[in-house]
């Protein structure tokens, strides 16, 4: 497949034995593309679009998912999704991932994006990562500890049903909110201008050095077996739909910056 061949051109060639779950759910990850749309510099749309065609940002965001599976793919970009940065260290101290990591990877992606060489097909391939991979950075634990996976080692149960930490942040708050990601876009897309200009004033190193002070708050919001429901969700709400809003303003700025 092109995608196949294309990804073999620059992904490096490492097989993964155990990562954590490379996702929010998908309407997390539908709701930062949407909002990204509606901030998008009219350069930079066109752009997408010759890149895209009729894809929406919303509907590209999910395709790194998509591609799981293929297993071979899947190994190579599998670490591309989260980062562990040590505690009391920055992310240029820490020891890095020969295999990548969601830093890396928005670097290498952008890159390619800006450069005039890169063909179609390649270039498709790192907006629709690069896409997904914003979102992935502004999921808290996406940033987690490396030795639970982010919380998917942490057992929960949510609402009754057994499930993981993790899995409660991708999926599970914002499935409890039984809204369309359409729903939940528009019910959040109220930034004020002071707020769009301070969240794109900053690059991906800092979303992912804030997502780890956010991490923080949620492995001390439940710890193994712990019961959640209504109350956690009451809690968490407004900083899920934070994260949500920043990802997707972000993203705009940053393919405004990229593409525009």
């Amino acid at each position: 497949m092109i995608w196949l061949l294309v990804a073999s051109l620059f992904a490096p060639n490492f097989v993964v034995a155990s990562t954590p779950k490379p996702l929010w759910g998908d309407n997390g990850h539908r709701v930062v593309g949407y909002i990204a749309d509606k901030h998008l510099s009219r350069k930079a749309r066109k752009k997408i679009e010759k890149i895209l065609g009729n894809e929406s940002l919303a509907m590209a965001s999910t395709w790194s998912d998509f591609i799981k599976s293929d297993s071979s793919l899947n190994a190579q970009t599998a670490t591309w999704h989260y980062v562990n940065i040590p505690d009391g260290q920055t992310y240029e101290q820490m020891q890095k991932d020969p295999r990548g990591d969601v830093i890396e990877a928005i670097d290498r992606m952008m890159k390619d994006l800006q450069d005039p060489a890169t063909n179609i097909e390649k270039k498709r391939f790192a907006l629709r990562f690069l896409i997904h991979l914003v979102g992935d950075l502004h999921q808290p634990l996406h940033t987690g500890r490396a030795e639970d996976l982010g919380g998917n080692k942490i057992k929960v149960r949510w609402f009754g049903r057994e499930t993981n930490l993790h899995r409660v942040w991708d999926s599970d708050l914002i499935d409890n909110m039984e809204l369309s990601y359409t729903e939940l876009a528009e019910s959040i897309n109220f930034p004020s201008k002071e707020q769009i200009n301070t969240w794109q004033s900053t690059d991906h190193r800092a979303w992912a050095e804030e997502s780890k002070a956010a991490a923080q708050k949620v492995y001390a919001s439940a710890k193994e077996d712990a019961k959640l429901s209504y109350r956690y969700a009451y809690d968490f709400n407004e900083m899920l739909k934070l994260k949500l809003l920043q990802g997707g303003v972000r993203l705009a700025g940053l393919l405004n910056k990229v593409l525009g």
